[in-house]
């Protein structure tokens, strides 16, 4: 027998053995009318108001749907006696409407309603409301409502709040950035107003600026997609449209960049490359990580022509993302202020919140930026957060074992001076290196995995770390540093590293990172530096960094960025979102 049937049965058999012995009571003449079973269970006075972990258990093995918020379910009614949660004097809470408007609206999030309808809380309802009084049979089914609410919320809320996607459990995904710990039992407990939170679950409401503006855009692109889409260009035998070009394709870029706008297509002046449309295109190659030469063609053409519905894919994918990040971005004993690298956009940010509080909601504010260059596709920068906590002045190179085996290794077996040329040295690995001499090093046997000593670059001009490096220790032994290979900020492109992050202004993120540290003055970095000795630095307090990939976004005026999948990472998740 189902465990909550075999609690409700056990139920009315103990009050019908009670409703008989009152009845025996009447019997011997004493003064009352007659009892009924509603009396004994106290339904008119004391309404059903508690459920337990039989009843919950058995729920679940109905709906093994919900079988992953088992936990949850039991963490919440345990914390509150396992009363009900949905109901208040016997009747529904308002947020039991609010919460169904807003699971009606999933695909306002990027999520499919139809997931949320294990339990089809429309047709309990329905019953509910039109049963009259407080008989048995609706107080079991207030009983199996408040369950369902419950856990059709954490369903919904861990795909809204976590994500559809945990990438910790597909091996495809690369993505080990802090997870969203967001405790969704208390979560619910501050939509049902039983406690506080700065957090807006009570609004049902998303906890980052990023994802709510991705969110936005999401509409006014499925209402765009609703009415056509956008024209796509073709230049027939063209390779390039440019300022001063008269042609039918000029017409089709003019309704691509305006789409939904009235166009006189009988004007001469439509097919016209002018000036106001040089603009156009600057501004779309500006959005999309293009040159901004103001020319349609090759890349900006081929960006031009991705369907909106992969746009609204994308879009969709990197809401999934910010699910993904934590709802603190930088913890409390932290300054509320953190380090963000966008790799597929080559960029990094610093973000500060004005008020440094980190109980209060954040507000988070760009200070500065600059150009960075990543690693190549075959060997991309991982995914990461961590803290950063060493500045590094005039470092050593420590090269890879990985970069020994392929790119030393060649040079040593055809006999050039490359350690020379390089400033390298080879070294022992421990706290007091010793030199080693390459010569009594067996080359050809020589592997990532046996290669017992440490190649290094001393520092000086030719260093591959340049004069600084921002340590913040991980497994990938990846981190932010300088390089002398300047001319490579001008790409547009610019994936060339090993993995690390090189930076465009390496000094000023020195100084912004020490700024606590007076004695750091910009005169004591530089006579640092040229003394050439390494010299680490320990931060008074560690500073949040994230390595992220984010391949859409919306910037502070409003518009909407999209990059290519420099990596393919959109290609692996697209699989699992939307497979």
């Amino acid at each position: 027998m189902n465990p909550y049937i075999f609690k409700r049965t056990f139920l009315y058999l103990t009050a019908l053995v009670l409703l008989s012995g009152l009845a025996a009571c009447n019997k011997t003449g004493k003064e009352g009318g007659d009892t009924s079973l509603g009396d004994v269970l106290g339904i008119k006075d004391l309404p059903q108001t508690t459920t337990d972990s039989l009843y919950i258990k058995g729920f679940i093995s109905e709906k093994p749907e919900f079988k992953p918020y088992a936990d949850l379910m039991y963490l919440f009614y345990g914390d509150r006696d396992y009363q009900l949660a949905w109901f208040r004097d016997n009747k529904l809470v308002p947020e039991v409407d609010k919460f169904l408007t807003t699971m009606k609206n999933a695909t306002r999030e990027g999520l499919d309603p139809k997931k949320y309808n294990v339990a089809d809380l429309e047709g309990m309802l329905k019953r509910y409301d039109e049963m009259d009084g407080q008989d048995s049979t609706r107080l079991d089914l207030q009983e199996q409502l408040d369950v369902a609410l419950t856990a059709t919320y954490f369903d919904y809320a861990s795909d809204f709040y976590r994500g559809r996607v945990n990438p910790a459990e597909v091996g495809s995904i690369d993505w080990n950035v802090k997870r969203n710990k967001i405790k969704l039992h208390k979560a619910l407990q501050t939509i049902l107003k039983e406690r506080e939170s700065t957090y807006p679950y009570y609004e049902f409401e998303a906890l980052h600026k990023g994802y709510t503006d991705l969110r936005d855009v999401l509409q006014k692109y499925r209402a765009l997609q609703e009415k056509g889409g956008w024209q796509k260009v073709e230049l027939g035998k063209r390779k390039m449209l440019q300022k001063g070009d008269t042609a039918t394709a000029v017409l089709q870029l003019r309704k691509r960049l305006n789409p939904g706008q009235p166009i006189n297509v009988n004007d001469p002046k439509m097919r016209l490359f002018d000036e106001g449309l040089v603009a156009q295109v600057k501004k779309f190659q500006a959005l999309h990580g293009l040159d901004q030469d103001g020319k349609v063609g090759g890349n900006t053409l081929r960006m031009m022509n991705v369907p909106i519905e992969d746009r609204i894919q994308q879009i969709m994918m990197n809401m999934e993302r910010w699910r993904w990040i934590p709802k603190r971005l930088v913890p409390k004993s932290l300054d509320q202020k953190y380090i963000w690298v966008n790799i597929p956009e080559y960029k990094l940010y610093i973000y500060e919140d004005p008020n440094n509080d980190p109980e209060a909601e954040r507000a988070y504010k760009k200070v500065y930026e600059m150009r960075v260059v990543v690693g190549k596709e075959l060997n991309s920068t991982p995914i990461f957060s961590d803290k950063m906590e060493y500045v590094v002045l005039a470092p050593y190179w420590n090269v890879p074992n990985s970069i020994v085996e392929k790119e030393v290794k060649p040079q040593m077996l055809s006999g050039s001076n490359y350690l020379e040329r390089n400033n390298m040295e080879i070294v022992t690995k421990e706290k007091n290196p010793k030199p080693v001499s390459p010569y009594d090093i067996d080359w050809a046997s020589v592997t990532e995995k046996n290669f017992p000593y440490m190649v290094r670059q001393r520092p000086g001009g030719k260093n591959s770390l340049g004069d600084v490096k921002f340590l913040f220790p991980n497994q990938y032994s990846v981190y932010l540093h300088d390089t002398p290979a300047d001319a490579l900020f001008n790409q547009t492109e610019r994936g060339f590293s090993h993995g690390c992050v090189r930076l465009e202004k390496p000094m000023d993120l020195a100084k912004y990172v020490l700024q606590d540290m007076p004695e750091w003055t910009d005169q004591r970095i530089q006579e640092t530096i040229a003394a050439g000795e390494e010299t680490w630095i320990t931060l008074p307090k560690q500073i949040q960094v994230y390595l992220v990939y984010f391949t859409s976004w919306v910037d502070e005026e409003g518009n909407v960025h999209f990059r290519d999948d420099i990596y393919g990472h959109d290609k692996k998740l697209a699989k699992e979102f939307f497979g």
